[in-house]
């Protein structure tokens, strides 16, 4: 406490969806003082699009803290962000309706987290998502939600549950370090391509059964193309 008043709180929320709409889950962190990730929790949506994800995430977020006390949340979704900011004020003066005059999407998810967000002090902060060296917390959420969107299982400090497995985004650091230099087409040249890493166009299924969603990193691998960790 300080000065009498309750100490703000650093969280983050997260959403996924592996094929938008396919197999979704949200998750929530909560920092400890030293900003590390503390209690967490993440649960799984069955088929949902991704923007769904994202606001049942900070739905839950906002369900499972203590309303008294101040907190930053940080979200690398500006649709959910603007959405319960920026937008909301409006659609509630146009009953409910898009300036285009269309009903808003997941109205009853936004009307939800309006409500829980009435008294509350509550400050939001983008975070750019997939970035090296980037918001802990916010990779944390991240991963969370990714795994819990695969696996369809519930997961959280308060189950448990190991922290969430490195997510196949970190290898796009390292993806440039695997391509051939020089200017032939050299057989090393054509060896060094097969292995690089690119973004998906489609989701799929990688070799070890788990999905991939369009935008994920893959590579190649002998029977065809999966997660970059799988390729061997």
């Amino acid at each position: 406490m300080i000065g009498g008043m309750a100490e703000r709180i650093i969280a983050a929320c997260d959403g996924a969806s592996k094929g938008n709409p396919g197999p979704a889950a949200w998750a929530w962190v909560v920092a400890d003082r030293s900003g590390d990730p503390d209690r967490w929790q993440a649960g799984p949506l069955g088929t949902a699009t991704n923007n769904v994800a994202e606001l049942t995430a900070l739905r839950e977020l906002l369900e499972t803290t203590d309303p008294a006390v101040p907190m930053e949340i940080r979200m690398d979704s500006q649709y959910a962000m603007k959405a319960v900011t920026t937008w909301l004020p409006g659609w509630k003066r146009k009953g409910w309706k898009t300036a285009a005059g269309k009903p808003v999407a997941n109205q009853e998810l936004v009307a939800g987290i309006d409500a829980l967000l009435t008294g509350r002090d509550i400050e939001f902060r983008y975070v750019p998502a997939h970035q090296v060296d980037g918001d802990r917390l916010n990779d944390f959420a991240d991963r969370a939600a990714s795994h819990a969107a695969i696996t369809q299982e519930a997961a959280g400090s308060a189950l448990g549950s190991p922290q969430p497995p490195r997510a196949p985004d970190a290898v796009r650091a390292s993806a440039p370090a695997k391509r051939a230099t020089g200017g032939g087409k050299t057989k090393a040249a054509s060896s060094s391509s097969s292995s690089r890493t690119l973004n998906a166009k489609f989701p799929g299924r990688c070799r070890c059964g788990r999905g991939y969603a369009a935008g994920e990193p893959i590579a190649k691998n002998p029977d065809g193309w999966g997660h970059p960790e799988c390729r061997d």
